[in-house]
This record gives structure tokens, sequence and C-alpha cells, in this order.
């Protein structure tokens, strides 16, 4: 499932997990030659009439023009009463692009459009790829027909893997959950490997659910998760221009309607939606360009969760830290340093920092029974676990990040070949 001459990151899970079929969602994909020949290369996904959309999208000041296309149709509502579709191209960003940006995904959007009979404002579109070329986008057209035509409820798997570009496998989680009635079933696939400190969504992700739930709600319970799962993970501080997260209810599940998130089907459709939302994210970071390790920074203490945020995203940002992640070198000295660096209030004498369930340092100084044997071997495990309380309130945050290696030079000094 790896993309073409790379090896499969060794922080992969074994296999694409088997999906669910979300009734009232098909996909289709094929190859139009957008970046190489003969490989996969374009996704057409159909949602059915009556359902409902949200979505979060990059804030780049230099999004791409599908992004800023995606969310004028979405503020206008996210109702698709004759339904709705997402094309979606892997290989060029569309991005950087000027006019012909828009020109193109009015092409593109207008020929899917009038092959499935849609109005335009409900057919969506992403990029991904390389910046500041123009997208070849009568290659997407050519193949439009042929990928109505082979719509396919059960066809998630294989769209998983056409909108990878750097990364070395394809990524997809799931949940279901009890409603009044019925089973309420979710779903998503994500690409994402680089360029990834998403600020409102990872690289790309689609997410589908037979929720019956209205627009706003269906807004609300993404907005509610981005936080805590999209926006808490980083492989190399980057933020993307086509960063894009489009989530679509088809209302088919025999449950009953959710019109209350506070209700108990409310709260357990929320927390589904979060887990499969963190579910992805980590995915994202196990595939991090030349990644090697797994790290959670779990930050306590702080005066607030924005100051959390603040020093877990130094710590996992910091180029020394994560070079000694690499090098397996438990030099906790870097992630002092980072905590400092980070805007946030801190109080040297009132942190304590531990690897796993080790102490490694507290009370501003080297814990008194500190074993730099025991904290190499720790630094060896694939996941890894650094936790920093500040010692001064309540405020708490996790994210998620991996190493920085040779191998993440390798990779982008000839992504344009």
């Amino acid at each position: 499932m790896g993309k073409a001459g790379s090896s499969v990151s060794p922080l992969a899970p074994a296999r694409f997990p088997d999906l669910p079929v979300i009734e009232g969602v098909e996909f289709a994909s094929a190859a139009a030659g957008i970046k190489y020949q003969g490989r996969t290369d374009v996704t057409l996904i159909r949602v059915a009439p009556g359902s409902t959309l949200a979505g979060a999208f990059t804030r780049s000041s230099t999004r791409a023009a599908c992004v800023l296309d995606n969310q004028a149709k979405l503020a206008k509502g996210g109702d698709a009463p004759d339904g709705a579709a997402i094309i979606i191209n892997s290989g060029n960003a569309n991005a950087f692009t000027g006019a012909r940006g828009q020109e193109s995904v009015d092409a593109v959007t207008g020929a899917v459009a009038r092959a499935l009979g849609l109005g335009q404002e409900r057919v969506f579109s992403s990029s991904t790829g390389v910046i500041g070329e123009p997208l070849p986008h009568e290659r997407i057209i050519a193949v439009i027909d042929d990928l109505v035509g082979r719509l396919d409820a059960a066809g998630a798997a294989e769209a998983a893997r056409a909108i990878m570009t750097t990364d070395t496998f394809s990524k997809g989680a799931s949940a279901v959950l009890p409603g009044e009635g019925g089973e309420i079933r979710i779903m998503g696939i994500a690409k994402g490997s680089g360029m990834i400190a998403p600020d409102m969504a990872t690289m790309l992700v689609y997410l589908f659910t037979d929720a019956a739930i209205p627009a706003d709600l269906l807004q609300q319970a993404l907005s509610a998760g981005l936080d805590t799962t999209f926006n808490a993970i980083t492989v190399d501080s980057d933020t993307s221009t086509s960063d894009a997260l489009i989530l679509a209810a088809t209302g088919r599940s025999k449950a009953a309607p959710i019109t209350n998130l506070g209700s108990a089907t409310g709260r357990a459709f929320v927390a589904a939606l979060h887990g499969v939302m963190r579910e992805l994210a980590h995915l994202v970071v196990r595939d991090g360009e030349g990644a090697t390790k797994f790290v959670e920074i779990a930050v306590t203490g702080a005066r607030d969760p924005a100051d959390a945020h603040r020093v877990a995203m130094a710590i996992a940002n910091s180029p020394l830290v994560k070079t000694a992640i690499a090098g397996e070198d438990a030099n906790w000295g870097r992630i002092v340093a980072a905590i400092g660096k980070s805007g946030a209030e801190a109080d040297r004498d009132r942190l304590t920092i531990r690897f796993g369930d080790m102490i490694v340092a507290r009370d501003g100084w080297r814990d008194p029974f500190y074993d730099e044997q025991a904290a190499s071997a720790y630094m060896k495990n694939q996941n890894l676990r650094i936790g920093v309380d500040l010692g001064l309130g309540q405020g708490a945050r996790t994210v998620w990040t991996c190493d920085l290696t040779h191998g993440y030079i390798d990779i982008n000094a000839d992504y344009r070949s």
C-alpha cells in the first residue's frame, strides 16, 4: 500500500482496516496521469440526496483555490437536498496558481456536476501535491465519466490509496455505536505525511456517517474535536496550503435522528466521531516523512490550556528534541530549552519532566534517582511518552509528533523530481 519506490513506515499498522460501508456514500478512483503515469491519482466520492455536510480547512493565508472554493460553498449552508460530490486529485496542489487555479476548480467541479446531475455549489474539490504548477484539469475531466460508471459503496480502501502523495501507507478508521432504533456508523480516510502542523485540519481527511443529524449540529460536533485531534499533531511544523476536512452525514441509519448533542446518543456520537478523528491523526504522525518514533507529549500544570498547548508544540516542533529522539538520546535538557522558548508561563523550579513513568527532572534540577542507563533504554522504544508538569495551574494538553531523521531530508530534497 506504500508509495511506489518507498518503504512503508516502521510505525505503520499491519494492514488497512476493514471499513464499514456507509449507506449513501460511493467511491471510485482512476489514473489520470496528473504527475505519474499508471498511478491512481483521482478519486470521486458521491454522497446521497438528503445528506448534510460540515468542514474544516487550513488557516494558511496562501490557501489553494480548491480550499477557498470549498469554504465559500459551505459558508452558504451544509444541506445537500440533491446530494453532493467530492473530487480529489494527488500530484498537484493547484496552489499559488493565480486566476488559473479557480478556473481549474470551476472546470473540474462543473464537469462533475454535469455528470452527476448536481448543482455545482454542492461539488467540492481537493488537490494535493506540488505547489505553484498549473493543474492539468483536462486530464481529470477526461476520466470523470469512467469514475461515475464505477462508483461503488465498497471503494473506500482504493480511494484512500489514490489520495496519497509521500504517504507510505493508506489510512482509514471507523466506529460503530448504538443509536435509538439502530446502529450508527462512522468511517474516514486520510492522507498526510509531511507539511503537517495543520491549524484546522490535516492534509486531506474525508469522514462519513449514516447518522441523521442537522448540518449545524454536525459542524458543532466536528469543530469541537479539532483541537484535541488534527490540531494536536505535528510532523515538521509546516502548515499546508491545501489542508481540508469534509464530513458528510447521509441520514440513512435506522437510528432516530440526533437533534441534541447533549443527549445520550448525541454524546456517544461526538465521542465516536472524535475517536475516529484521533485515530486518523495518529496515523498521519505514524507516517511522518522518515519517522521511526511515535511520540506523545503530555503537558499538565499549565496556567491554562493555551499555555499547555504552546509548551507541548514547542517541544514537539523542536529540531533538537526530535533529532535527539531519532538518535535515542535521553537529552532532557533539550526539553527544558523548548519549554523556555515556548512563550508560555513557566517556572524552572516547579518543572517536572518524565520519560514514560520515569521522573528525569524536577524542582529545577535533575531527579536524585535519575538513571541515565534506564532513560537511554526507554528511548529505544518505538512509542514514547514525554510528560511535562509546569506546576502552575490546571491547564493540560496532549499532542503527538514523530522524530526527525535523515529520511525526512531525503524525501523533501527531491520532492519535485
